[in-house]
């Protein structure tokens, strides 16, 4: 079997699509879309999400130390796509996308209240890496949604059905459903 050399590059696909909310210390909202998060810990729960510099969540993230990862799923894969193309500084993305802002427990920062799991994260170490820096939260709080949940109280995600990201494509199940930026393209 014959394989190509490739340069260095990051080839870890499919990557988990989270929609990442949070608030300014002047309490407005955002939205951005990143693939760049993993899990990092089990004891004391921590995950990481990695935002390049210039982008408008940067400094709020920096500021704040707060976040809330949102679970993106079929049903939200447009507004996914649509936080990680249009920047907060230019549009209200709760409003434009008519998302659901609810209050979190642990963070002043909003909830996705249509997204199956939300996951409320408070900063722990910020590390510069190159192009991106990287967050390490910890896991503050966790909320799921009970219409996901069976007669066991089991939670069933899969039904919610999650999005994941490769190669600039939206999957559910190995279903393509769009490519980065069609939620701004003109038909």
């Amino acid at each position: 079997m014959e394989k190509e050399l490739w340069k260095p590059g990051n080839m870890l696909y499919p990557l988990p699509v989270v929609m990442v909310s949070m608030a300014d210390r002047q309490g407005r909202y955002n939205i951005i879309t990143i693939a760049w998060t993993g899990t990092v810990c089990t004891n004391p729960p921590m995950v990481s999400i990695s935002v390049r510099p210039e982008r408008y969540s940067y400094p709020i993230l920096r500021d704040t130390g707060e976040f809330v990862i949102n679970l993106t799923t079929r049903n939200l894969t447009r507004a996914a796509d649509f936080c990680g193309v249009k920047s907060g500084r230019e549009v209200d993305k709760f409003e434009k996308l008519g998302l659901t802002p609810l209050g979190a427990d642990r963070v002043k920062a909003p909830l996705i209240g249509e997204s199956p799991v939300n996951i409320e994260c408070r900063v722990v170490q910020t590390i510069p890496l190159g192009s991106h820096c990287m967050f390490l939260g910890e896991v503050e709080a966790v909320h799921a949604d009970g219409a996901y949940m069976d007669e066991k109280h089991k939670f069933h995600l899969e039904k919610a059905e999650p999005v994941v990201y490769s190669h600039g494509a939206y999957y559910v199940c190995g279903e393509q459903l769009g490519t980065f930026g069609y939620s701004v393209r003109r038909k």
